[in-house]
């Protein structure tokens, strides 16, 4: 019990400064893993490495029969390492953090086990021959993960009390509506994905899904998505909320360039390189919901509680002979 007192007398707390700029890193990261792995399929490097969780059935590293689709795929596992390491950096920071912050533990642990749970995921796909299904819930849970990594460093820089509304509850309401057609917005994106081009491997296979059919039911998710972003602007402008309208505003220039790269992508046959900026894009797109979301309410410092008055008995007594 002595040596944990000494050791604990000789860690440094963590700043909140320091732990809100590994939560950014872990954001960035987790969207950088994204992106990796879009290059991955659109390299046709998806079965680079055809097992998991070894690269070959003798090796775990890729090997040089195994080409330049081999190191990219491979190269990409790899940095599921980092963005682990990140989490991981993250939760002990966390845990050195004082005073201790109510939810900040959870929040980074449900990212740090987001990490692996993705990369089974991820696994399972290459052991599937990249089932278009699978490669979908792939990129879903890494926008899961994303959404965690959001919420810790926002919460990072919050104060620890009760969340106030700073805006009328139907406006909240519709913000939670715009925020759930945002979430149909990616999953059916990996519908049209999985219908297209681009599959990782000349030997996937596809949905079945018509192309065409599926896009135009997106671009029509699409346009549901914009013109409740753009009515939310207006709903908030009315009501004085500008930080509220700023991240509308925000959100609805993202979707904009969203839907200009998606609109080109279309009509030029899907060419890789703006398959691989419309990931991005849908990543920007998630940030930016989950921003207008976050700007609805706000946390207020905690009163400190009141002293207690000294009581009587308390007070000084006078002993006579």
């Amino acid at each position: 019990m002595r040596r944990i007192c000494a050791v604990n007398r000789y860690v440094r707390p963590v700043s909140g400064t320091l732990l809100r700029r590994l939560a950014l890193a872990s954001i960035i990261a987790n969207v950088g893993i994204v992106v990796t792995g879009g290059a991955v399929r659109l390299t046709a490097s998806g079965l680079g490495c055809p097992t998991w969780p070894r690269c070959t059935d003798a090796s775990y590293t890729t090997t040089s029969e195994m080409g330049v689709h081999g190191v990219i795929e491979f190269g990409n596992r790899m940095l599921t390492f980092a963005v682990a390491l990140i989490a991981l950096a993250t939760v002990l920071a966390v845990l050195a953090h004082r005073p201790r912050r109510p939810g900040l533990l959870t929040l980074a642990v449900a990212v740090f086990l987001g990490i692996p749970a993705q990369a089974v995921i991820g696994g399972i796909t290459v052991l599937t021959n990249l089932n278009p299904w699978v490669v979908g819930l792939h990129f879903l849970a890494s926008m899961a993960v994303i959404a965690a990594s959001y919420a810790l460093w926002r919460r990072i820089a919050e104060p620890d009390g009760p969340a106030v509304a700073v805006v009328p509850a139907p406006l909240r309401a519709l913000t939670r509506i715009t925020t759930a057609v945002g979430v149909a917005v990616l999953v059916i994106g990996t519908w049209v994905t999985g219908s297209g081009p681009h599959a990782g491997d000349q030997g996937a296979a596809r949905n079945g899904l018509d192309p065409e059919s599926i896009s135009q039911v997106h671009a029509d998710s699409v346009f549901l998505l914009l013109g409740l972003s753009v009515a939310l602007v207006f709903a908030f402008r009315a009501v004085g909320a500008r930080r509220a309208t700023r991240a509308a505003v925000i959100l609805v220039a993202v979707e904009l360039g969203q839907g200009l790269i998606g609109f080109v992508q279309y009509f030029t046959h899907v060419p890789a390189i703006l398959v691989g900026a419309h990931m991005l894009g849908s990543c920007l797109v998630l940030l930016a919901a989950l921003a207008v979301q976050w700007s609805t309410r706000e946390r207020r410092p905690v009163a400190p509680a009141p002293r207690a008055a000294p009581s009587d008995a308390a007070a000084p007594v006078t002993v006579t002979a």
